[in-house]
């Protein structure tokens, strides 16, 4: 069965090398972006229920800002296997994956400042009468992130519209899959843990997608050794065998779990350290989740442009950090989404898009909204005493509500 998978993934990475910023392939008959009935004639596809998984543009509504994604097929592998440097990779375990979409790049700024600007569109939203929050609980309220306190220290490392968004905490990356989730219609969330490193490996079982050696890192991943502390416009470097760009360096991206180290999974088999994928045995992505019990550390994959190579693979894994990423915020309480130092302006994101999306109410809670109330509070109380963020309503017609305060 390994060996099918193995096949399988091969024979899907060659075809995803056909895509490019170019050929995307059309959707004239589509039930949601991403998804034809009729095979395509060209192009990467996957076939799942009858139809097709196909890559997709999507528009920002109410913007000129438009994202990629890219399907993923579903299949069996060993997470955490491969040698790493990085001591805080995971116990390899089986985990069995579903079909998904993820973002080709990581979100970029054009992305992000859409989201930041819901810091005075939802205040005066909320001035006007249109749009007000009757219940902070309700599904259809999101935060929107204060105003940077201090520009050039978010900046410092790049602010194009192409380059990746960093800096924002866990807190905040959720909240924008909450926003963009309820303004397109479609549920956008940060990859579980397990989801990104089966993207990322893409059917491989090396230290690295392209292998063992890590003198070829440079030409995959923007990191200490060559990003001359900068971020770079995504896609400027070679991407893994499914297409998508900077999964090592750049930008280290946000999933949903909270950081242990080292520990076995309940339900891992016992045939999960032998080396290989068993797809009799393997686990669900839901039951390789960790669920976050505490504000810190919480995982990022990937490495940054501030990252030794150690950081750069595709087991490896961080730990956020409460006081030397928050050291240079002034105020009490510290914002619940910036960071102010160095690893904290590496920290970024890059969102999926389940195939299944027959997520519960408790489901999407855990996806977008904070997990534990002292983060709830933190934010509460800084919308409320300063007005230092916002809240408001999203849903598919808030584009066409702000549309409105501008006549």
């Amino acid at each position: 069965m390994f060996t099918k998978l193995l096949v399988r993934s091969l024979v899907l990475s060659a075809l995803f090398m056909l895509a490019s910023a170019h050929c995307v392939a059309q959707q004239p008959s589509t039930e949601a972006p991403g998804i034809v009935t009729a095979k395509p004639a060209e192009g990467p596809f996957i076939e799942v229920d009858g139809k097709y998984m196909i890559p997709y543009d999507h528009q920002i509504p109410g913007t000129d800002v438009t994202f990629r994604m890219v399907p993923v097929p579903g299949g069996v592998f060993q997470m955490g296997t491969g040698e790493s440097d990085n001591l805080n990779a995971r116990q390899p375990i089986s985990v069995s994956v579903k079909p998904f979409w993820i973002g080709r790049y990581e979100v970029s700024w054009a992305e992000y400042q859409c989201y930041m600007e819901m810091d005075g569109n939802f205040k005066q939203l909320q001035r006007s009468g249109i749009r007000k929050v009757e219940n902070r609980a309700a599904i259809d309220a999101v935060t929107a992130p204060s105003a940077l306190y201090e520009p050039d220290i978010t900046y410092e490392a790049g602010e194009d519209p192409d380059q990746p968004a960093a800096s924002m905490t866990q807190f905040a990356a959720k909240q924008y899959t909450k926003w963009l989730s309820l303004l397109t219609g479609n549920l956008y969330r940060l990859p579980y843990e397990a989801e990104w490193e089966y993207a990322c490996r893409a059917g491989t079982t090396t230290k690295f997608y392209f292998g063992d050696d890590a003198g070829e890192l440079e030409n995959h991943a923007w990191f200490s050794d060559n990003a001359d502390e900068e971020r770079h416009a995504s896609g400027e470097l070679q991407p893994n065998p499914w297409g998508l760009f900077d999964m090592y360096g750049n930008v280290s991206e946000w999933v949903l779990d909270g950081y242990a180290v080292g520990e076995a999974h309940e339900g891992a088999s016992k045939s999960a350290s032998a080396g290989t994928a068993n797809e009799n045995r393997a686990i669900s992505v839901a039951a390789s989740f960790r669920q976050p019990t505490k504000v810190f550390p919480r995982v990022l994959k990937g490495g940054s442009f501030v990252s030794e190579s150690d950081l750069c693979n595709s087991a490896a894994r961080l730990g956020s950090d409460d006081a030397p990423w928050k050291e240079e915020d002034p105020n009490y309480p510290k914002s619940p989404w910036w960071y102010t130092s160095e690893e904290g302006l590496g920290a970024g994101m890059r969102i999926v898009r389940p195939w299944n999306t027959d997520a519960t109410a408790a489901q999407k809670q855990m996806f977008w909204d904070a997990d534990l109330d002292s983060i709830r509070k933190v934010a509460y109380s800084r919308i409320d005493s300063n007005g230092r963020g916002a809240i408001g309503s999203v849903d598919q017609n808030l584009a066409e509500d702000l549309a409105k305060l501008k006549k």
